[in-house]
């Protein structure tokens, strides 16, 4: 079931949280209609619909779709007939404000979180505040749309909403986001409500278990109600893009984080989707992530025979694609990462710098 957003699309407003709107998308949805031949190509470009976002046959219903889908999943857990909920056609952190971009064509990360932080805390908290919400998001590229849309330097305490982002930056890797590097909480620009995690080239399992107390950390200090996790999986091994060298299985795995996110943390969780360019290992992680959050059974075995698979649905036209292991693995590869002792002694520096303002935010304390 898709619950339709055609008459609205969400979009971020200004930084102060109290600015957020939803919008009429005449214009908008005007863009996308399939009668538009697109022959005005500073309509095409003001809409971001060029280079990585082209237009579409069916893109105007494709649209609300995917917001509605995550939408959906929202409304699951609004009306508490579960406590995860999972919309992998969701996690489309790139789009901006009325503006496709980085193959995705509408912000339903934003869409999410607003719809979210009307939910009242369940049970009510004491003494009695607002929902807090906790965007974590694990993709390879760095969650420039969402991280923006709620970066709000300028604001005196705590904030509803607080975004981590762990990803590979570098000079020409996309997004170009000043907001990418690693914090710096003396700087003038800093929002400890706003936070991000870059990693260097080859990040693997180990140093996931290296920075992931930092995630706890963030995460006990903020005590959010509520979780959105987008599961971005271009940072496996053998995806095209070849930055990180992460598996979805064994210590460190995303697969061992979202065991310990969503069996581990208080609070209702979101599993949204995101990048990932092998389609094949893309299908391998969800359908991994999916159990993982379903069954919560231990990580260390987790192989699934596929041929078993092909005896039942002999007819699958894609189950070459799965050679030559034919399981759900996505195995590390060899490449070296560059994460060293000395990087990550750097984040877990900041971080803790930024754990104590955060703290401080959150008690109420005025930024100097």
């Amino acid at each position: 079931m898709v619950r339709s957003v055609s008459n609205f699309i969400g979009l971020a407003g200004q930084p102060a949280e109290s600015s957020w709107f939803i919008i009429p998308v005449t214009t908008w949805i005007s863009a996308l209609n399939p009668s538009n031949d697109y022959e005005d190509q500073s309509k095409v470009a003001e809409f971001g619909l060029e280079d990585d976002c082209p237009p579409f046959r069916g893109m105007h219903e494709y649209i609300p779709l995917i917001a509605g889908a995550t939408l959906t999943a929202v409304d699951a857990i609004k009306d508490n007939l579960c406590d995860v909920a999972v919309c992998w056609d969701g996690g489309r952190h790139h789009a901006q404000k009325s503006h496709a971009s980085g193959f995705c064509y509408v912000a339903d990360c934003v869409l999410a979180i607003l719809a979210l932080r009307r939910i009242p805390p369940c049970p009510p908290s004491v003494p009695p505040r607002r929902s807090r919400i906790l965007y974590l998001d694990l993709d390879l590229h760095f969650s420039d749309a969402v991280s923006h849309a709620f970066h709000n330097p300028s604001q005196s305490v705590g904030s509803q909403v607080l975004t981590l982002s762990i990803h590979h930056a570098a000079p020409g890797f996309f997004p170009a986001s000043s907001l990418a590097a690693l914090p710096d909480p003396e700087d003038a620009s800093f929002d400890p409500f706003t936070l991000s995690m870059p990693l260097q080239t080859g990040a693997s399992c180990r140093t996931f278990v290296r920075v992931w107390p930092i995630v706890e950390a963030i995460k006990d200090t903020f005590q959010p109600d509520f979780i959105v996790i987008q599961c971005g999986v271009d940072g496996l091994a053998g995806d095209p893009m070849a930055t990180w060298n992460w598996s979805i299985g064994g210590q460190g795995s995303l697969g061992w984080c979202i065991d310990r996110i969503v069996h581990g943390w208080s609070g209702k969780k979101l599993l949204l989707g995101g990048g990932g360019y092998n389609s094949p290992n893309a299908a391998r992680a969800w359908a991994f992530l999916t159990s993982v959050a379903a069954s919560g059974l231990g990580l260390s075995k987790r192989d699934v025979d596929l041929t078993t698979l092909m005896r039942r649905f002999q007819t699958i036209r894609a189950f070459p694609l799965y050679q030559p292991s034919f399981t759900l693995d996505v195995p590390a590869g060899n490449m070296q990462d560059q994460n060293s002792d000395e990087y990550v002694q750097r984040i877990e520096n900041v971080f803790g710098k930024v754990q104590h303002i955060l703290q401080r935010r959150l008690s109420g304390e005025r930024p100097s």
